[in-house]
């Protein structure tokens, strides 16, 4: 049976970036307002806020855990007592160990461990607007601990540092995927995959997207009618049914093009295409440029 969060993350090629120590002292305050990397982080001790675009914000405390998958803006601060009221809250200082925001002589109120990291796969958007603004999750041991052992790799030059460092960020997405599914998720993957009726047929769309599937097929699948299951899968993935099967299907293909080895007509097969130049239509429509031309975007980009 296919697991659509597996290869989700193994599609994103995630790849390790920035890692450090930080703490808050007094009144401070961070903002990210432009493009940026995911973000994660675990509360030490102490306490902080987050607060993402368009969501409420979010008390932290010790051994939380967040990570925001896509390039939102957000905030996170803390409160307290500053020793000197001149102090910007958004001063930074390097100490010793760490990097200090808000008043460098105030005790520490917050200490956390943060890291950056990039997805190297073509489709990270699409895949990424499957998924919550951003995750919060409460004492996972399991994360704090994969955190712990990402940053440490991060921070030293051992041999198959990059191998590893791949496979420990793919173990972390995953376990916080999982952590995050079911009913309470935000619409996206993570709600589909916690509903009961639809969780089957999401597998089998990941596990046969070449397969000429119809509402009717989809909808049995699910026990629904095809009335109902159409807005119970609308409702639960933010898409209909058939635009998440093309979507699917054209990630698969823009990862194969990316290959640079494999014919068009081969692919057009492997994601439910009769012909080449069926697929190339639909892949055309999708991504605004015909499969050939998207190949030679991608080795212009990575030659330059």
């Amino acid at each position: 049976m296919s697991d659509p969060l597996a290869e989700m993350v193994t599609l994103l090629q995630p790849s390790a970036g920035l890692s450090k120590a930080v703490s808050g002292g007094g009144v401070w305050s961070v903002t990210r307002d432009g493009p940026g990397n995911p973000f994660y982080c675990v509360v030490i001790e102490g306490a902080s806020r987050l607060a993402v675009d368009g969501n409420a914000p979010v008390e932290l405390r010790a051994g939380d855990f967040v990570l925001v998958p896509g390039m939102h803006n957000f905030t996170m601060s803390g409160s307290g007592e500053t020793l000197d009221g001149t102090v910007d809250p958004r001063t930074i200082t390097r100490l010793p160990g760490e990097i200090r925001h808000g008043d460098p002589h105030a005790p520490a109120n917050a200490r956390l461990l943060v890291g950056h990291f990039s997805f190297g796969s073509p489709d990270a958007e699409l895949l990424l607007s499957l998924l919550p603004r951003f995750f919060h999750i409460r004492g996972d041991e399991r994360l704090s601990a994969l955190v712990g052992l990402v940053t440490d790799e991060a921070r030293n030059e051992r041999p198959a540092r990059e191998m590893i460092l791949a496979r420990l960020l793919e173990v972390l997405l995953l376990e916080t995927l999982r952590s995050t599914s079911g009913e309470a998720a935000p619409h996206g993957i993570l709600r589909g995959l916690g509903d009961e009726r639809l969780a089957p047929v999401i597998r089998l769309l990941h596990e046969h997207p070449t397969r000429e599937w119809t509402m009717e097929q989809l909808a049995g699948e699910a026990a629904l009618s095809r009335s109902a299951f159409f807005k119970r899968f609308r409702r639960a993935m933010g898409v209909a049914p058939m635009e998440y099967l093309i979507s699917w299907r054209m990630t698969l293909a823009r990862n194969l093009l990316t290959k640079g080895n494999i014919g068009i007509q081969e692919i057009a097969e492997r994601v439910g295409y009769r012909s080449a130049s069926a697929f190339s239509t639909a892949f055309t429509r999708f991504a605004g440029l015909p499969p050939s031309r998207y190949v030679s975007a991608g080795i212009e980009a990575r030659s330059s």
